[in-house]
């Protein structure tokens, strides 16, 4: 997408891969079919892959442009990744770093990367493979963490678990740990440039979604909380990868509500391109309409 303003903030969206993900089916535990023949032309070719079926979704995180930092929401797949259970981006081989630099920041230009949780989707480009070792890709950068997001998967990873978040917490996050690049923060940590947690569990333990004020102007960086735009029609649809799905369930719909009454920019992590937009009451749900 291009260069999107919130006040003085410039955003740019950086996707690892975009188009057919998921059958929703599989996805949503309560799928209901109706439900896409009803707003078949609302949802459209864009939104449902009209060969497959699939859900079309974007794996892409944000890079915030302040008048002091720059910021990254999240990080991603990531290159080089071992995800033998997720084989469309197994061992991925994307032009993220390429996109990085053209929207302005090299890798040692990053202040910050601000984690909204810690799935293996987010924070695939913590780090690089270099000479085979992970190793933190923004070496200049803090990684800024919820503190009980990090103590959950810390736990998972201990309990030894097999899953590509177990996989991701041992190759993208524990190496800025070990670089002491890490921080720690609570769920409504506040940083100095506008950017905000506001926790949002349900989705992981200690998923956060990220505001971003400037000169009046509200973003919302929503992660996971909505996965896609068919879950604005069907906002008690969790997916099979939120932890809870009843709280998942109540965190989405109280901001759903909450920034369509306040008319925010919402950027959630997976909504096709241009993944940026406005919550709209459409007859007795929501709808999005894009930036």
């Amino acid at each position: 997408m291009k260069a999107l303003r919130i006040g003085d903030f410039e955003v740019h969206r950086l996707a690892d891969f975009a188009g057919p993900s998921f059958p929703p089916a599989e996805f949503f535990p309560d799928f209901d079919p109706e439900v896409l023949r009803e707003n078949a032309e609302l949802l459209g070719p864009s939104l449902i892959d009209p060969e497959s079926g699939m859900l079309v979704m974007s794996f892409h995180c944000f890079l915030v442009k302040t008048p002091r930092h720059k910021i990254l929401i999240d990080t991603c797949l990531g290159n080089d990744k071992e995800r033998p259970s997720r084989p469309r981006w197994h061992r991925l081989k994307s032009s993220w770093l390429a996109d990085l630099a053209a929207a302005g920041a090299r890798p040692e230009e990053v202040d910050y990367v601000m984690c909204t949780h810690l799935h293996w989707d987010h924070v695939g480009w913590n780090t690089r493979l270099v000479d085979g070792s992970w190793v933190p890709t923004f070496p200049n950068a803090r990684y800024l963490m919820a503190r009980r997001e990090f103590g959950h998967w810390q736990e998972v990873h201990r309990g030894g678990e097999e899953s590509p978040h177990s996989l991701s917490f041992a190759d993208s996050v524990l190496p800025v740990v070990k670089s002491g690049q890490a921080v720690l923060v609570e769920d409504d940590f506040a940083f100095e440039d506008g950017l905000s947690f506001e926790s949002a569990p349900g989705h992981t333990p200690g998923n956060v979604v990220i505001h971003a004020l400037s000169r009046g102007q509200r973003g919302v960086f929503m992660g996971d909380v909505i996965h896609h735009p068919l879950q604005l029609l069907r906002p008690d649809w969790s997916t099979r990868a939120c932890s809870d799905l009843l709280l998942s369930r109540q965190t989405r719909e109280r901001l759903i509500e909450e920034h369509c009454e306040k008319g925010s920019l919402v950027l959630p992590a997976h909504f096709p391109p241009p993944s940026a937009g406005r919550i709209l009451r459409h007859k007795r749900a929501y709808r999005f309409e894009n930036a």
